[in-house]
């Protein structure tokens, strides 16, 4: 499931600076406990931003670290993958 949300070319700017790569974040995310989950979000706003194109932010919060995040959807087919991510520390 989750591979099907991340396209091929997928990469992600984290809030540390790491550049992610869609393998990379893949196994991040799959090595991760369930309560590793608990993130509060805030502050959601999707803006078109060309055909087939969507730029979503928020604010993160997680074990009181808050960052603000960005993420590029595309549509593809009949669904929507992340294209690209970046979080900066609030």
């Amino acid at each position: 499931m989750l591979e099907s949300l991340l396209e091929p070319d997928f990469f992600e700017v984290g809030a540390s600076g790491k550049l992610w790569t869609r393998s990379e974040m893949l196994g991040a995310l799959t090595a991760e406990e369930p309560d590793d989950y608990s993130i509060e979000v805030s502050e959601i706003e999707a803006s078109p931003v060309g055909e087939g194109l969507v730029l979503v932010s928020y604010v993160s919060s997680r074990a009181g670290r808050r960052a603000r995040r960005s993420s590029l959807w595309r549509e593809s087919g009949s669904s929507w993958q992340i294209i690209f991510h970046q979080g900066t520390l609030l």
